[in-house]
């Protein structure tokens, strides 16, 4: 039976103190879409989703002890979001920097081809952003790193 929600093999979720305020500022900074939201009979948003691109992230707040936001753990984060974006790194970073994100890392061109910067968002998860930009073989990028790659995609 085919999925009528379109979604991914994987889906990240993120836990925030303030969930509706996470949805607004992904919105605003990252430029995410709120395509779910579900309420209990209080008002109180229970569990949201947004897409961003082909992909798909689950916001809402830390529903027992085995879930923490960055708040709760003295700023530590147990995952980083890596989002990928097919063009406009410049422009989205300037953005989220508008938006109050903290950008921990410039946009910055990488040994495997990628251009990334990194942002701290409004409770401390950090991201990732990424553009391709140039095709780099394997063997450039081991003798960039000085390591050895194993990757079944990479030529």
């Amino acid at each position: 039976m085919e999925d009528p929600f379109r979604r991914p093999a994987f889906t990240a979720s993120v836990f925030y103190e303030n969930p509706r305020a996470a949805l607004d500022w992904l919105e605003k900074a990252f430029g995410f879409e709120t395509v779910t939201r579900i309420t209990d009979a209080n008002g109180t948003l229970v569990h949201s989703e947004m897409r961003h691109g082909d992909g798909l992230l689950y916001v809402g707040a830390p529903w027992n002890d085995d879930f923490a936001t960055p708040g709760a753990t003295g700023g530590k984060n147990t995952a980083n979001l890596h989002v990928r974006l097919y063009h406009g790194i410049e422009a989205h970073c300037d953005k989220a920097r508008a938006a109050g994100a903290m950008i921990l890392q410039e946009p910055q061109d990488q040994f495997y081809g990628d251009r990334t910067y990194r942002a701290r968002d409004l409770e401390g998860h950090v991201w990732t952003f990424a553009q391709f930009v140039r095709l780099v073989r394997r063997e450039e990028a081991e003798k960039a790193t000085g390591r050895k790659i194993e990757a079944k995609e990479w030529e």
